[in-house]
């Protein structure tokens, strides 16, 4: 975009207003004559980062300045033309075989020049302005510093450019451009002609190939070039120098317009403008070539995912908050409130929105994004008044983006993105494709290897269905897990009391449990059939009669399933009363129940009933194995559930037992009757036997109970410590670089203490700021720095071994560039001989955001020496006063805004964030509690805070989804009712 003014660089956008005038004075301007807009254009304007605005003189391309005879040559063009022509010599001398080799190895080295060291060089230029200030530091522009290197590289431009070009009226910025200029033609130039000489030295005339082949490839080929160079010289025509030589890392000289060639394909002058590569590599009909180009062509979309795209989000990126509600449109707005307008709201509701309500914008000028976005890095208007509401607010039906989003999309599984094995739909897929690779990279197996595989296979599901599905069951009757989960990583209206999260979850169980039944009898299924094998005379041997009795035990275990899913219905068939609390659930001691406690028992029936048929011991096994598992599937999971839900109201025995014991009974007295004075041995005997089978089973249930008991602690702090220990791994993975220049520094006049909080100790609450204190001698170094850290965490206090993790900031801000200091010399502060003091502030991202004690540590001249130390103070996370929606929002308003670094432009309304506009039109207003995000650290500041205050977890994603004060006290409140143990 040219701009015809300096003040153009910040002009405003004329509101068009519709009326005739202004249509007027458009056509007007639209008939100004060629010749007067061309005036206008001649004349660019262009400003350095520093505000100076200048006039951009007139440049000329490369090819023109360097090869048309009668423009002046500077020395470096005069190396860019025997760098050049040395090409041209040595390709003619050169043999053949030798010369593929050379400018294979000359082309890798200007490809490497181009992409990794012009993107090296312009990544830190973009970013700290590095040339420039390198260019400073040096001296090469100062007349009184290096008169020399100025006057050579004065020589050198100026025999470069126009008339209106005037090398001491020029900002640094555009003679350090113009000089990089001259290094970019020389690097794209040689980079250019070693691919050429490479192609040349490669070519060939392929055989064996027919005459319209040849005919074709030559054409394609002339084709892919030509359209190389149109490519090329049209990106130049719209670009210009200013883009071409990537101008805008050095100066502004007004917005890119990216059109013509550029809606052509995507990043044009690096995807289909190296077309000629591939034409180059058909006319040379070398495989050699073609790969080569391949290779050269992915280095160049490597500049451009490492730079370009990133200099371009950096240079005319807008962020934009996460979790912003703006209504689509006013007139759905206002539908979807026609729709609930029903509702009652209460005056409360009604009065708050009176209050927020301001006068309308003024109609007039407006501002293009870039002032737009400068003009708000100020504070808000004092006009803006934000509103604190005294007693929750009820959610008003808004039609947004962001409330669609959320509404519609769920953690959706996209390929393996988000895949969530607790979800039956997602356990499905991966179940599914594990099948599919499994079973297409198998090799051919021999019989008994098949065996091997169906019987693991079904020993798999066996296990999973008892041990997997019971030890989930367990922890969902323990500590409501499947809830907990879906509660932590989904979001749910606000008014469902929860009900989203029960039924979800329950869904999900009863759909992963019929996966895992179904599979169960399939794969066991599978192995019976494949291990079974007719028997050749039925009426030989037991043939007959195993047959006779498997399928008896089938048919037994078919009706006892059908007979208890009669009785359970689908509420116990899928262990409701894990889940539902609410639901209507008593003993009912009938049917198949009226005999058997755990019916279910005889799931073991089909298993030997299909051992029997195939007379397979594998099948044999397995049932053994089944029984096992659902024995202590009941006894660990079953039975503790029940009893703790039922109570005293469960039986004991059932109604078969207690018949055996009757019957067991009236024999023992008969018998006892009859054996006289044997009567107490065979007492004593039978006591002894059953006291031991007693003490077996308990002491194994003991054990195994004091095992898990056990274990779970210790498998859980091998676990915390796992992951400190890999934190501290990825701390510790730095070089610490230590002075050694301390002996010239009194360490003892270093001095850093912490500004107690305004409860008047040293603990802050997490998200507040924390102000440092220090002070130095008056010769100390001016990038000197204050990290703060885990109390424990270094072991010395000399030197610090473990990284910040961004938990640090500059005494003197000035001296820095993010995280790199702006020059590497080691700069003394010699102004007088007292001591220099100050104060920093740790806020936001430099601020622990985990609760625990801390210190704080000075350290000298960006290195890792520790001159003075103070600590400990504590960061802590309060506890709301009571839990019910009120007390709750409260604590909100509190500590939401802290986790948001109290940014007014994220920040609620009601907790003081800036009113926009829009805002004072009822008819697309935000809720005073909304609130949005600048990344999703923030959202996971407020999941650590919210699981430390009210002991609930919760996903980033469901919190940016309320992204509202209320709407999140609602979930909490929701939440803690629900997962009442």
């Amino acid at each position: 975009m040219v701009l015809s003014s300096p003040q153009g660089l910040r002009q405003r956008k004329v509101a068009d207003d519709g009326s005739e005038d202004s249509g007027a004075h458009f056509k007007a301007e639209c008939g100004q004559s060629e010749k007067t807009r061309q005036a206008h254009e001649e004349v660019v304007w262009g400003q350095t980062p520093d505000g100076e605005v200048f006039r951009v003189p007139t440049t000329h391309d490369v090819l023109t300045g360097l090869f048309h005879p009668r423009y002046p040559k500077s020395h470096l063009d005069i190396l860019n033309l025997s760098l050049l022509g040395l090409q041209l010599v040595l390709f003619y001398i050169l043999p053949r075989s030798t010369a593929k080799v050379f400018f294979l190895f000359y082309f890798v080295f200007w490809r490497a020049a181009y992409d990794a060291g012009l993107g090296w060089v312009l990544t830190k230029q973009s970013k700290r302005k590095w040339m420039v200030r390198e260019v400073q530091r040096l001296g090469w522009l100062d007349e009184k510093r290096n008169p020399a290197a100025r006057n050579w590289i004065r020589a050198q431009l100026q025999g470069k450019m126009g008339k209106d070009y005037s090398f001491d009226d020029l900002p640094l910025e555009y003679n350090t451009w113009l000089l990089f200029r001259q290094l970019v033609d020389v690097i794209l130039l040689n980079d250019f002609l070693a691919y050429c000489m490479f192609s040349f030295a490669c070519f060939r005339v392929p055989e064996g190939l027919s005459f319209p082949v040849h005919a074709m490839r030559w054409i394609g080929g002339v084709a892919l070039v030509v359209f190389n160079l149109w490519v090329k010289t049209e990106a130049h025509n719209v670009v210009k120098d200013y883009g071409w030589y990537w101008g805008d890392v050095f100066f502004q000289r007004g917005a890119l317009v990216f059109d013509g060639v550029f809606e052509l394909a995507p990043h044009p002058m690096y995807s289909v403008g190296y077309a000629g590569y591939y034409g180059l590599s058909l006319m040379a009909g070398s495989y050699a070539v073609l790969y080569v180009s391949l290779a050269a062509h992915a280095a160049q979309f490597a500049f451009l995912v490492l730079f370009e795209n990133p200099h371009i989000e950096r240079m005319y990126g807008k962020r934009k908050p996460i979790a912003l509600r703006k209504p689509i449109s006013a007139s759905e707005t206002k539908k979807i409130k026609k729709v609930h307008s029903s509702r009652q709201i209460p005056s409360s509701v009604e009065d708050n929105a009176d209050q927020l309500s301001t006068p309308a914008a003024t109609e007039g000028e407006t501002a293009t994004d870039t002032e737009t976005e400068t003009e708000c890095e100020g504070k808000a208007p004092a006009t803006l008044r934000s509103y604190r509401p005294k007693q929750p607010i009820l959610l008003e039906s808004t039609v947004s983006q962001h409330d669609l989003h959320h509404k519609y999309f769920r953690r959706d599984v996209v390929l393996l993105h988000n895949i969530d094995l607790l979800r039956s739909s997602d356990a499905m897929l991966a179940l599914l494709l594990v099948y599919v690779v499994l079973g297409s990279s198998l090799p051919v197996l021999s019989y008994h290897a098949t065996l091997a595989l169906h019987f693991a296979h079904a020993c798999a599901w066996c296990m999973f269905h008892s041990f997997g599905l019971g030890l989930l069951l367990r922890a969902q009757s323990k500590s409501k897990y499947l809830v907990r989960h879906f509660l932590k990583h989904y979001h749910y209206p606000s008014r469902d009391h929860g009900d989203g999260a029960l039924q979800e979850a329950f869904t999900n169980w009863k759909a992963l449990y019929n996966i895992s039944l179904c599979m169960t009898y399939t794969s066991l299924t599978s192995l019976a059939w494949k291990s079974y094998t007719a028997p050749v005379a039925w009426f030989e041997g037991d043939a007959l009669l195993c047959h006779t009795l498997g399928a008896l035990l089938i048919a037994l275990h078919g009706w006892a399933a059908m007979e208890s899913f009669e009785v359970l219905g689908v509420f116990g068939w899928f262990y409701g009363d894990f889940f539902m609390e609410d639901f209507p659930a008593h003993l009912e001691y009938t049917g198949i129940f009226r005999y058997l406690n755990n019916p279910e028992l005889m799931s073991g029936a089909y298993f030997l009933g299909l051992a029997l048929i195939s007379g397979s011991k594998l099948v044999g096994m397995l049932a053994v194995i089944r029984f096992v598992s659902h024995w202590w599937f009941l006894q660990t999971v079953e039975h503790p559930h029940m009893q703790k839900l039922y109570g005293d109201s469960l039986r004991k025995d059932a109604g078969f037992v207690k018949v055996i014991k009757s019957v067991a009974s009236k024999n023992a007295r008969l018998l006892e009757s009859r054996a006289g004075r044997h009567v107490p041995e065979i007492k004593r005997v039978a006591k002894e036997v059953k006291g031991t089978f007693d003490k077996v089973f308990e002491e194994t249930a003991d054990v195994v109970e004091e095992f898990l008991a056990r274990s779970k602690p210790k498998i859980s702090e091998v676990m915390q410590e796992t992951k400190v220990l890999l934190q501290q791994s990825r701390e510790r993975l730095i070089i610490t670089r230590v002075a050694r220049d301390l002996s010239s520094f009194d360490t003892t006049k270093y001095k850093v203490s912490i500004v107690p909080s305004q409860s008047g100790d040293k603990r802050f609450h997490i998200g507040e700021s924390i102000k440092v204190n220090w002070q130095a001698p008056a010769r100390h170094s001016r990038r000197d720095w204050i990290g703060i850290y885990k109390v424990g965490a270094n072991k010395s206090t000399l030197v610090t071994k473990i990284s910040s993790s961004g938990l640090w900031v500059p005494v003197h801000h000035e001296e820095w560039d993010q995280d790199a200091p702006v020059d590497h010399t080691n700069r003394i502060t010699t102004l007088g001989k007292e001591p220099e003091f100050g104060i920093v502030p740790f806020e936001g991202p430099t601020l622990p955001w985990t609760i625990g004690q801390y210190e704080v540590r000075y350290h000298h001249d960006g290195k890792y020496n520790v001159l003075s130390l103070d600590g400990p103070c504590e960061v802590y996370v309060s506890k709301p006063v009571a839990l019910d929606l009120t007390s709750i929002r409260e604590y909100l308003t509190y500590t939401v805004p802290l986790c948001l670094d109290s940014d007014p432009d994220l920040i609620p309304l009601s907790c003081g964030g800036i009113q926009e506009p829009a805002d004072t039109d009822p008819a697309v207003a935000r809720d005073v509690d909304d609130f949005s995000f600048w990344s999703e650290q923030q959202a996971k500041r407020i999941c650590y805070v919210i699981k430390q205050a009210f002991g609930v977890e919760y996903a980033p994603d469901v919190v940016v989804a309320d992204a509202n004060l209320t709407a999140l006290a609602n979930r909490i409140l929701v939440s803690k009712q629900l997962l009442v143990l």
